[in-house]
C-alpha cells in the first residue's frame, strides 16, 4: 500500500489521514503534508505525519 511506505510521502502532499481519537472510527481527515514523522521506510499503519494544520495522524490515502 502506497501510504505504509515513506518514500511516497512528501512534504506539501494533500492526503487522508486518521487521528489518534478517530483510529476506531476510521474518520479521515485531509489536509497538506507539513512534516514526516515517521523515521522508517515502512510502517504497517501507515506513515505517521504533521499536516499544516497542525494535526498528528497516519496517512491513509493520498489524494490528488
Amino acid at each position: 500500500m502506497e501510504s505504509q511506505d515513506r518514500r511516497n510521502i512528501k512534504q506539501g502532499l494533500h492526503v487522508a489521514i486518521v487521528l489518534k481519537e478517530d483510529q476506531r472510527s476510521q474518520k479521515l481527515t485531509e489536509g497538506f503534508v507539513k512534516d514526516i514523522l515517521t523515521n522508517s521506510s515502512k510502517h504497517p499503519h501507515g506513515i505517521k505525519v504533521r499536516l499544516e494544520t497542525g494535526e498528528i495522524g497516519r496517512v491513509k490515502k493520498i489524494l490528488n
